[in-house]
């Protein structure tokens, strides 16, 4: 059961992240939300008001419903119609009826043409649903726009971090600026007069900025992404893939650099995830790793 436990731990750490913002501002989370006799594993509440800058909140105010936004997140072996109709009740009987209910379900077997029938034929405007399968990674949502925007926006089996490296990019504005001066006294020692003054260094800082910010994307900059598989960690262009299966043990390491990061170990050696570098919590990163690695152990 632990592609769906994981499945549940990607859809928190999005909402924790922010990542799912275009449906709602999501911001209290439950975890095993009963309605009923129903235990939903994760239960997200949240608004279309917008808590940005002043101007943002007063036109969500005179234009933005205020009614509630409600996601839940269901895992079953198998979803029947009979199940998922009585999955959308639950939901609808709890929450008032204006409100908007995304309901997110993910099984573990390949999806059944009643179940597709079942979730296409739902139409009650105000409640969206997903159904994800894990064994053909197949998806299908009722054809409603909630539906569709739960289907595009929602990552059940997959999550990608990556944040904004401030000393990378200023060690790669200072590269391509310091070649750009020195191009100008090239310049200026080859005879060209007033060469180098204030309009181009201004010049020189506006090119460094966009050609630094290409470099830093090209070269230094880190992405992660996870599934109940692997993961893929890019820096720059360059991509390193790994399986879970190839790991026995994980730690938290701090580079020289003080960088957190995940060391994994195998028979072959280590290999380091990225945490700080990526934005990403050691705790909860450590314990979702630790799981993945140790449920795949005891599968072998």
């Amino acid at each position: 059961m632990y592609e769906l436990d994981f499945a549940i731990d990607m859809v928190e750490e999005q909402l924790v992240r922010g990542n799912l913002r275009w449906l709602a501002n999501f911001n209290e989370i439950h975890k095993n939300y009963k309605i009923g006799d129903v235990t939903f594993p994760l239960y997200a509440q949240g608004s279309l008001q917008e808590k940005g800058f002043f101007l943002s909140r007063i036109f969500s105010a005179f234009v933005t419903p205020r009614y509630k936004v409600h996601l839940l997140i269901y895992t079953e072996q198998n979803f029947d119609p009979k199940l998922i109709r009585k999955l959308v009740l639950a939901c609808k009987s709890k929450f008032d009826a204006e409100d908007w209910i995304f309901l997110g379900l993910v099984q573990r077997d390949a999806l059944q043409k009643a179940t597709k029938d079942a979730v296409a034929n739902i139409a009650d405007k105000n409640v969206g649903v997903v159904v994800y399968s894990l064994a053909s990674e197949e998806k299908i949502c009722s054809e409603n726009v909630l539906g569709k925007g739960l289907a595009k926006q929602l990552k059940l089996t997959e999550a990608s971090f990556e944040a904004f490296d401030l000393p990378n990019y200023l060690k790669s504005f200072t590269i391509t600026f310091s070649l750009v001066v020195l191009f100008l006294v090239f310049l200026a020692l080859s005879g060209l007069q007033n060469i180098i003054n204030p309009l181009s260094m201004l010049i020189a800082v506006a090119v460094s900025l966009i050609i630094g910010h290409r470099l830093y994307k090209n070269h230094y900059h880190m992405k992660l992404s996870i599934d109940s598989k692997g993961f893929q960690i890019w820096e720059g262009k360059s991509v390193r893939k790994g399986s879970w299966t190839d790991f026995s043990d994980v730690a938290i390491y701090v580079t020289p650099k003080r960088e957190t990061c995940l060391r994994l170990y195998s028979k072959n050696g280590s290999v380091d995830l990225p945490l700080s570098r990526v934005g990403l919590s050691r705790k909860e990163t450590y314990v979702i790793v630790k799981q993945l690695i140790g449920k795949l152990e005891t599968a072998r």
